[in-house]
């Protein structure tokens, strides 16, 4: 099935400066993006979503009530590119001239593979999943049966295994005059409930089986974009534009630790994305103020603070062993760390470094994400395009154009070799990756 017509190119649908389609109150009102927006003043470019505006707060009032949760302490900076810079150029290629065994096309999607490599992986569409609003957030269950979707007002679950719509969580009293994006899901270990954060700055727990709200966490100042679970599913971690990192009891709903960016002053480092280490000992988070920082569980001390993109940094990610952490850009460039001796194994290096500087998306880089088995890298961007990478080579395996706007976020499967995709164009997809028995 096609795309709804209104977004399809050429369509005539009025779209924001970055490519986003605009509903009827959105062109009514300014436009704000999915991260925090930051004015020309603060010298960092806004985001790319553009989803409906709210007032958000400049960077003396995201910090007013900020109180750091340990002293200051000396933090080691990771200096800026460390590794080579793998230059993967696939978005330029003209279909028309790649031989029949690089490619492969679908209905409305096609795949471009990396002449320089040799071809190992298949792609396919499973499943197309259309919404009524743009597709902020995609995450699959820790069984691998179901996926999660946020869109406006909404969370749906999906059964992967048929396509089919399982149900639609709706806060009925949450307020109606405006929008309310839900910009983070997140399952809990065991499948039973279902975490979601949204633009009323609000973090609330599904149960999912009785379609209820459990609780309703509240304690950020601005908008929530990453949530996660610990390994244990005891506690949940988040991220929002106010600048802070929160740990939360599942039990009980209550915070239990807060890590605060203030070792910046005043440049806004509203956090874009958080995720918890494999072994649960560490947290990383990016913010806009193109830094990711590591910071230790037990002790909620700061560990390190890398440095090395050119602009606000969107996603980051944990390898399955705990020995790297990736990490997305707005300078359209991929990063892998080598976290040294903060890694699972505990190696002897003193520091984290950066290993390698993937470069093959002509715009920014939304969402990245490890393959269970750590053998891939995906990575969604605003140039539509979900590319394949192999973290041993830093090599593009392939380029998959599959939405009619930007791929907002990506997720692979825990336990099948599924991934999925959420774009602009108000859709979720589904698709398969297999591993060829013999390369071509």
């Amino acid at each position: 099935m096609g795309p709804p017509a209104q977004y399809a190119p050429g369509g005539g649908v009025a779209v924001n400066a970055h490519g986003q389609p605009m509903t009827p109150q959105q062109q009514a009102t300014a436009l704000k993006d999915r991260k925090p927006v930051i004015t020309p003043t603060q010298g960092l470019p806004p985001p790319p979503q553009g989803l409906p505006a709210q007032p958000q707060a400049g960077p003396a009032q995201m910090g007013s009530r900020q109180t750091p949760t340990q002293p200051p302490r000396s933090v080691a900076m990771v200096p800026a590119a460390r590794g080579p810079v793998v230059n993967n150029q696939l978005a330029d290629i003209d279909l028309d001239t790649v031989p029949n065994n690089l490619k492969r096309e679908g209905a409305d999607w096609f795949v471009v593979y990396n002449q320089k490599t040799p071809r190992t992986l298949n792609i396919e569409n499973v499943y197309t999943l259309e919404h009524k609003s743009v597709v902020c957030c995609v995450k699959f269950s820790n069984d691998g049966k179901f996926l999660a979707t946020g869109c406006n007002r909404v969370t749906q679950i999906w059964n992967v295994a048929t396509g089919a719509n399982e149900c639609v969580l709706e806060d009925e009293a949450a307020m109606r005059a405006t929008d309310l994006y839900i910009r983070a899901v997140c399952f809990s270990p065991d499948g039973k409930y279902l975490v979601t954060g949204a633009e009323d700055k609000q973090i609330r727990i599904w149960d999912i089986q009785k379609r209820a709200i459990r609780h309703v966490l509240a304690g950020h100042d601005q908008d929530i974009y990453s949530l996660d679970f610990s390994p244990d599913g005891s506690m949940i971690l988040s991220g929002s534009g106010d600048r802070t990192v929160r740990l939360w009891n599942l039990e009980s709903g209550k915070e239990v630790c807060k890590f605060t960016i203030d070792d910046m002053g005043p440049r806004d480092a509203g956090v874009t994305s958080v995720a918890f280490s494999p072994n649960g000992k560490l947290v990383a988070a990016s913010s806009l103020d193109k830094m990711i920082r590591l910071w230790e569980v037990s002790s909620g001390h700061l560990l390190q603070r890398l440095d090395g993109h050119k602009d606000s940094v969107y996603a980051v990610a944990f390898s399955p062993d705990g020995q790297s952490l990736l990490s997305g850009s707005l300078d359209k460039t991929l990063r892998i760390w080598d976290l040294g001796r903060f890694g699972s194994n505990s190696r002897s290096n003193d520091t984290v470094t950066c290993r390698s500087t993937l470069l093959g998306h002509k715009d920014f880089v939304l969402s990245v994400a490890y393959s269970p088995d750590g053998n891939w890298i995906v990575s969604g961007s605003k140039d539509r395009g979900v590319q394949f990478w192999d973290p041993r080579t830093s090599q593009t395996q392939c380029m998959l154009q599959g939405h009619k706007n930007s791929v907002i976020s990506v997720a692979l499967s825990p336990t099948q070799m599924y991934f999925a995709t959420g774009s602009g164009d108000c859709r979720a997809r589904i698709w398969s990756y297999e591993t060829l028995p013999t390369p071509m």
